[in-house]
């Protein structure tokens, strides 16, 4: 089984995943990368120029011996040229003849590399200078070079050791220079971008690792910038963000203790309707007149009361219960829901449905999507007084229509239909019951929408899975 890797310190760890590190660490390597490209044609030019004067001092002794008797030289003569050339042997080649002017002193051992300095490249000097420094010791170079005169040719035989050592010397100046430049320019250029993104982009950093800890308390939030930049505009973003979410949670936190303190409430209230609901019974059932005239005012009263109080409850809670799904017969839950939500309103229902239609579905949810409906429809077309009122229920396309040939929709309620305590177009109107049967119809992998309202009715669209096309 192969060892464990070993893991690095914790403060060497957030030394290499800091954004401050890397950037340090890039800025050095590029920098040094860019003086390695400008290396090598630097050493290029090393390598050309020391060459150039090998060749420059040949030529000088070939003009030497041109001026002596016959192109002769004493031996003595001869060493000190090629000592003060630096080169082993001087030869001329001139019409395809070739004259030895300086001969060697000692036997030239060695491999031996031809350079001809009168037809290169830059790249080719640049790629020649780069193989100069894993050249065996012992090489001898051949260098070809124009001669003095026109027509002339230069033949220089020279140790390539000296050439090599003096580009390893200029390589090592170089480098510490680099080095030293790199270094201090990595430094200004990282207290540069350390000062305008590194220390920003930290702060949004903790602020934003605090939020995911804690989105309701953190506390390290930022303040807005006069930058106008893309760090500036990301943070004046996210401390707007965070006063949003500051907000919101502080909302939330109120809307939750309004809420407990409403269910209280309404639970109290409940029970207290109920109890002045059994008076209203009584009081129903007496003889007097006044009292005769009197309760069924507050029979409406109490009943619009603990309907309130049921729908708000009904709202309150955080999501309808997952639905039962089961085969019900569609026609037998429809009217159920009518009867229940008309109760003798004098509105008529009818349900084009056929008696052995089998959904699958929640009994429960549907139920009280369709009274919901069904009780708005007949609140709306009570009020406005609408002659034989009537609520079709039929199927089309998939889904049930509910049109009723009542008044139509406001505009108001129109739109804010499916919004909790704004879309109701009746007096005294919560406008949950549709909020509520909208939240139930998605339960149920449905929809609900409006189809279509004008004076003639209003049409309710509920698509629910199952239904025949």
């Amino acid at each position: 089984m192969p060892a464990p890797e070993p893991t690095p310190p914790p403060g060497l760890r957030r030394l290499t995943d800091s954004l401050a590190a890397r950037l340090f660490a890039l800025t050095l390597g590029a920098i040094l990368f860019t003086e390695f490209l400008i290396f090598i044609p630097s050493v290029s030019g090393v390598r050309t120029q020391w060459l150039n004067e090998r060749v420059s001092a040949a030529r000088i002794a070939s003009l030497a011996l041109e001026a002596a008797p016959m192109r002769e030289v004493s031996d003595e003569l001869a060493e000190s040229l090629l000592m003060k050339a630096e080169v082993l042997a001087v030869a001329e080649i001139e019409d395809d003849m070739r004259f030895q002017l300086l001969a060697p002193k000692t036997v030239i051992e060695g491999p031996t590399r031809p350079v001809d300095l009168r037809s290169s490249t830059m790249a080719g000097r640049s790629a020649a200078a780069l193989t100069e420094y894993f050249a065996p010791k012992d090489q001898i170079l051949i260098l070809t070079a124009d001669g003095a005169e026109a027509g002339r040719v230069l033949e220089i035989v020279l140790p390539q050791a000296p050439l090599k050592a003096t580009l390893v010397s200029f390589a090592w100046r170089i480098a510490g220079l680099s080095l030293i430049i790199a270094l201090v320019a990595a430094v200004l250029i990282y207290a540069v971008l350390d000062a305008l993104v590194v220390r920003p982009m930290k702060r949004v950093t903790i602020s934003v690792e605090q939020f995911s800890r804690d989105p309701g308390s953190w506390s390290r939030r930022l303040s807005p910038t006069a930058r106008r930049d893309e760090i500036g505009r990301a943070q004046n973003a996210l401390s707007g963000m965070e006063e949003a979410v500051a907000d919101a949670f502080r909302q939330r936190a109120h809307l939750a203790d309004l809420g407990s303190a409403v269910a209280k409430i309404n639970h109290d209230l409940r029970n207290s309707l109920a109890s002045a609901q059994l008076v209203s019974d009584v009081l129903s059932k007496s003889e007097d007149p006044r009292v005769m005239r009197a309760a069924p005012r507050l029979e409406r009263a109490l009943e619009r009361a603990i309907e309130l109080a049921t729908a708000t409850l009904d709202y309150g809670k955080a999501a309808p219960r997952p639905p039962r799904l089961q085969p019900v017969s569609l026609r037998t839950v429809l009217i159920e829901a009518a009867d229940e939500a008309l109760n003798g309103d004098g509105v008529r229902v009818d349900a084009d449905i056929p008696p052995d239609l089998i959904l699958q579905t929640d009994p429960d949810h549907l139920h009280r999507i369709a009274s919901n409906l069904l009780r708005n429809a007949a609140d709306a077309m009570t009020q406005a007084g609408t002659p034989a009122a009537c609520v079709r229920i039929s199927i089309e396309g998939g889904a049930l229509i509910f049109r009723d040939n009542g008044p139509g929709l406001p505009e108001k309620a129109q739109a804010n239909l499916f919004r909790a305590f704004a879309g109701s177009s009746r007096t005294n109107g919560t406008g949950l019951g549709l909020v509520i049967a909208h939240e139930l119809a998605g339960a149920l992998g449905g929809e609900l929408t409006l189809q279509e309202t004008s004076d003639a009715g209003t049409a309710f669209r509920l698509a629910l899975p199952g239904l025949p096309a």
